[in-house]
């Protein structure tokens, strides 16, 4: 697999521009977006480092997402995605933190949340902004769809950052 760095550019430009450096914290895209983000040549000036918290307990120990709101809202939620990018933020000291949790397939969907549901946060500086989505085909294109709308979304939400 060769990562598309046509969604990593623009990040790392943005990043480099605003002085800041960003961390992540993954679940249903096993470390894809940290691969993504690390075959752009330098970007150890400004990618902190990530977790894969494929498990609740990796969510739990690792980022400290708590027991009690994996119990209320399942993992597959906005507010662990919260969690988690505040978690990974908080632990690496990375002004931007990313998140994704979901269900890639194709198994484990459910009516509430179909295969293809994924939940993002950013957590910047003070700031926790969260989206579901819910991407359609097989289990690769779901993944692939995840790490291509986190980075892009957090060029955009970067754009807003610095009016």
């Amino acid at each position: 697999m060769s990562p598309d760095t046509d969604f990593v550019a623009p990040l790392s430009q943005r990043l480099l521009a605003l002085n800041m450096n960003i961390s992540t914290a993954e679940s249903c895209t096993g470390g894809g977006i940290g691969y993504c983000l690390t075959a752009l040549p330098g970007s150890s000036t400004w990618y902190l480092g990530g977790y894969i918290s494929y498990s609740n307990q990796a969510k739990i120990r690792d980022l400290g997402v708590k027991l009690q709101t994996l119990d209320s809202y399942g993992a597959v939620s906005e507010e662990v995605a919260c969690q988690m990018a505040e978690g990974c933020a908080s632990r690496t000291g990375s002004d931007l933190g990313i998140s994704v949790t979901g269900i890639a397939g194709p198994d484990g969907g459910t009516d509430k949340k179909p295969v293809g549901t994924v939940c993002f946060g950013w957590s910047i500086r003070d700031t926790c902004l969260t989206e579901t989505r819910v991407f359609a085909g097989d289990r690769s294109m779901v993944r692939q769809q995840t790490i291509e709308h986190a980075l892009l979304r957090a060029v955009n939400l970067l754009d807003d950052f610095s009016v």
